[in-house]
């Protein structure tokens, strides 16, 4: 029994693994994707109804079976390697970038290869003003995770440099682990924070470096885990909610921060809601973005905005 999650990979890779072996034996191919004759054969007959609109003569995958061997004569396309465009490129890049850092990945250095080969392959195809890093600091390396999982496990307390976005400041702090979660494809620690003297949760790409300390993990017992009922993340009394249009090219500000809300406008647009405490850190994030967002709430923010980039001009002018 193959299941749709195994097979839509396989589907995918059938035609051009048989383009490039024309006349292969069934039984041949199904031991290279580890499964039956009789699987594969349902898979082919899967194909058969399969491309192009239309799906008239001309529009279908065709195959030709001769005995017990098969061969590709009508591709419908999927010859082709797959193009990405700047911002296709852009979301896969911050979707394997937040792979890369859950807990318990199997192969972390294939998908650090991944990276290295989708980045190098964007080249000239990124759009003009799309940043990658923009705001966003590298996932946690495999040391780091290492650490924060032997902390877990021998229950001892962890030290670390924490990186808070929303103020745009490091902080050393020491923790009580109490448990990894991974939310959304990131990977957070759960632990009872020493400085703030409250449960915590941590990110673990944003922590700098850690240490496991020779003493033992013990949160306070009216300690207890997020509830998470209502969601992961919940505002703060103290936060303030901007409204922002991001273009396509910004799309990643809504993967990478909480947003309470994303609409999905024309050409690729979104509107969105984003909470922040420090007008000054986001004031100098939406700078960063330039052209590529527009503040439509609150007043206040907008024309810091403006106030910021009109001063920034202002000095620009003043060295030339």
């Amino acid at each position: 029994m193959s299941s749709a999650q195994d097979r839509l990979p396989r589907l995918l890779a059938l035609v051009p693994y048989l383009l490039a072996r024309p006349g292969i034996r069934i039984d041949e191919a199904a031991g290279d994707f580890g499964v039956t004759a009789k699987q594969l054969r349902k898979d082919l007959e899967l194909l058969w109804m399969c491309g192009l609109p239309g799906y008239g003569p001309g529009d279908l995958i065709d195959i030709s079976f001769d005995e017990d061997t098969v061969t590709v004569t009508f591709d419908a396309g999927m010859r082709r390697p797959l193009r990405l465009t700047g911002a296709e490129a852009t979301a896969l890049l911050v979707a394997l970038r937040a792979l890369v850092d859950a807990p318990g990945v199997a192969d972390a250095d294939a998908i650090r290869r991944a990276l290295a080969k989708i980045e190098d392959a964007a080249g000239q195809a990124e759009p003009a003003g799309v940043a990658v890093g923009l705001g966003v600091r590298e996932g946690a390396t495999a040391e780091v995770r290492s650490t924060v999982q032997s902390a877990l496990l021998e229950k001892r307390a962890l030290r670390m440099a924490y990186y808070t976005a929303s103020k745009d400041e490091v902080t050393e702090r020491v923790v009580d682990p109490m448990r990894l979660m991974i939310v959304e494809g990131r990977g957070y620690l759960e632990a009872w924070c020493r400085r703030a003297e409250a449960v915590r949760l941590f990110r673990l790409d944003r922590i700098d470096d850690a240490a496991v300390l020779d003493e033992p993990s013990t949160p306070p017992p009216h300690a207890r885990p997020t509830d998470l009922t209502d969601g992961f993340f919940q505002p703060e009394p103290s936060q303030r909610a901007a409204r922002l249009v991001l273009e396509q090219d910004a799309r990643w500000v809504s993967e990478y921060y909480p947003v309470d809300e994303v609409e999905e406008l024309p050409d690729a647009r979104q509107r969105v809601v984003m909470r922040y405490a420090d007008e000054s850190w986001m004031t100098r994030m939406l700078l960063g973005l330039g052209g590529d967002v527009r503040v439509e709430e609150p007043a206040a923010l907008a024309e810091a905005l403006r106030a910021r980039a009109a001063d920034a001009v202002r000095r620009i002018d003043s060295l030339g």
